[in-house]
């Protein structure tokens, strides 16, 4: 009870020391993205890393050093809200195909060559055809080489006309080599 009220009152700061044992078992993850502010981070500005990469946090940060020409840089990653806190970051688009506007949502799963994602959602409200909808998602695991996604649509409704929605195209960038 005191670890878990700790952690909640100290918000982040207390789990700086999990997040650093977290950053030497997943060197690949935590990194950090250049941006002017969190707002910004959440859209598409700051998104893939730049040429040069983007830098680690916690233990392999110093494999950055001296890669940035201003000597402070601000920069932004998502944690995992428990035990493993690493996240990867992908841009996933989907373009939807139809005939009719739906009431719905969508969920993509990611699978890869080096594991999967659960599902997560892009979208929810009205579904339209040939219109594209774009969302970043924090996975719990890096994927690799993407080998398959997993598109689910639902109305949670019986709905008598049986509305047929499909995925025309599906985009997944990594945000580590774009």
């Amino acid at each position: 009870l005191f670890t878990g009220t700790r952690d909640f009152v100290a918000c982040n700061h207390l789990r700086s020391y999990k997040y650093y044992s977290d950053s030497i078992i997943y060197p690949d993850g935590f990194l950090g993205y250049p941006c002017a502010s969190y707002n910004v981070f959440e859209t598409d500005t700051c998104f893939p890393c730049p040429k040069e990469g983007c830098p680690n946090m916690g233990h392999y940060a110093d494999k950055f050093k001296g890669k940035f020409k201003n000597s402070f840089v601000k920069l932004y990653l998502n944690t995992g809200e428990a035990k493993d806190f690493a996240l990867w970051r992908y841009k996933v688009s989907v373009t939807l195909s139809g005939k009719k506007n739906v009431k719905g949502y969508v969920n993509i799963a990611l699978y890869g060559n080096d594991g999967n994602t659960r599902q997560h959602q892009i979208f929810e409200g009205t579904l339209q055809p040939d219109n594209t909808y774009t969302k970043f998602i924090d996975a719990e695991v890096n994927i690799g080489t993407v080998t398959k996604v997993k598109f689910l649509w639902n109305n949670n409704w019986i709905n008598p006309s049986l509305p047929k929605l499909g995925a025309a195209t599906i985009t997944v960038q990594s945000g580590e080599s774009g």
